[in-house]
């Protein structure tokens, strides 16, 4: 995980890796979060590993997944890594119950030989999808009917990219992506023969000790060439009333999903419509804080905000219901969360958007993309605003 030096108080590290599993958690929707909490409790060692979208499944009893799943990931998987390399203030902290110095110097050298090597040419395939732009526009325009009866506020509604027979390099596609778009939550991910590159923009869920915070994104627009239009371009994001109207509503969202673990009264807005700018867009990104009741554990914490409004829309039981009948695609670990848990039960957690996923064994490449749908909401300006997310993807993949 690399948060290629972008700035943030709530930053803990710069980069973090972890390599060799000594034993594992995997677990579908059902009972994960208590097996979760139990196999932390039983190491008290550091996790790393993700949590799945279709864990909604157990969160919200009676939701399914019954989607194309071309991936195959579990809901939830996590592992105890026998080696943990932290950046600090560019110091590298070695952690990890069974790693001695010749460890730690094995696995320097495999990293700087990463580093060093030549990036792979990416063989070219035929991006494919399960909703072209009419059937898109379609589902958006019956979405937005649902808003009109009052089913619902606001739903984030998806499309999947696909590419079958598909044989890539996975690390030199991670490097391809970071270096077209570095994002604070970046981060390359492999169990066996499944494989996520990463260049998340968003924070889903931070714990560090009592307090807990949330940065959910609503609100995007394309860069400009120039600085002058650059900044003209943050200054129309900053006062556009559809953005500060779609993320308002999911500050509101993550309030409330807070509010179940916090104390009373701890539930604080500290930024709202923030503006930052990322290598193709800029993001309004808010930022909501909270400090948890005496007793809640970590896994009730992460699971009462679990998914994140950001990639439902509101209210979630509603919305999540309409985004399996109108998605054509299991989100999967797309729209999840990827992350850590330490020792003490701190964790922090990103939300996995602007990512490939790769299923070396059936050849399968999938990236999706989506955007918030409301009842003003133009369905050609969402359908492009999909493209635009799916840009630095799709031309590392095709280029």
């Amino acid at each position: 995980m690399d948060n290629n030096n972008y700035a943030s108080i709530y930053h803990q590290n710069e980069a973090i890796l972890a390599a060799d599993a000594l034993d594992t958690l995997s677990c579908n929707a059902g009972n994960a979060f208590p097996s979760l909490l139990q196999y932390h409790n039983t190491h008290r060692d550091w996790l790393f590993g993700h949590l799945a979208y279709d864990l909604k499944n157990e969160v919200f009893p009676g939701l399914y997944s019954d989607n194309k799943d071309g991936i195959g990931w579990g809901d939830l998987f996590f592992f105890r890594p026998r080696i943990v390399m932290l950046l600090r203030n560019n110091e590298v902290q070695i952690g990890g119950w069974e790693m001695d110095e010749a460890a730690a110097r094995a696995v320097y050298t495999q990293c700087l030989a990463a580093k060093e090597e030549k990036v792979q040419q990416i063989p070219a395939g035929r991006v494919q999808a399960h909703l072209d732009k009419q059937q898109y526009l379609n589902a958006v325009t019956s979405l937005q009917e649902h808003i009109h009866r009052g089913d619902c506020y606001e739903v984030n509604f998806c499309r999947e990219n696909f590419i079958e027979d598909a044989i890539v390099h996975p690390l030199s596609l991670f490097k391809r992506l970071n270096n077209v778009s570095p994002s604070p939550f970046a981060a390359y991910y492999r169990t066996n023969d499944l494989y996520l590159a990463c260049s998340s923009p968003e924070r889903f869920l931070q714990k560090k000790g009592p307090v807990v915070i949330s940065q959910p994104i609503k609100g995007t627009i394309r860069r400009a060439e120039t600085p002058a239009a650059d900044d003209e371009r943050r200054r129309e994001l900053q006062q556009n009333s559809k953005e500060r109207a779609e993320n308002v509503m999911v500050v509101d969202l993550v309030r409330n999903d807070l509010s179940h673990t916090a104390t009373r009264g701890s539930v604080q807005v500290a930024e709202l419509f923030g503006i930052y700018s990322f290598a193709q867009v800029h993001h309004m990104i808010s930022t909501v804080t909270a400090t948890l009741e005496e007793g809640v554990s970590f896994t009730d914490a992460i699971s009462q905000a679990f998914p994140m409004g950001s990639m439902t829309g509101a209210p979630k039981l509603s919305v999540m219901q309409l985004i399996e009948q109108y998605e054509q695609s299991r989100r999967g670990v797309f729209s999840g969360a990827l992350g850590y848990i330490t020792p003490e039960g701190d964790f922090d957690f990103n939300v996995v958007i602007r990512s490939i996923l790769y299923n070396a064994s059936k050849k399968y490449l999938s990236f999706q993309t989506g955007s918030a749908i409301t009842y003003y909401a133009d369905p050609l300006k969402e359908w492009e605003e999909c493209l635009l997310k799916a840009e630095a993807m799709r031309n590392i993949l095709e280029g």
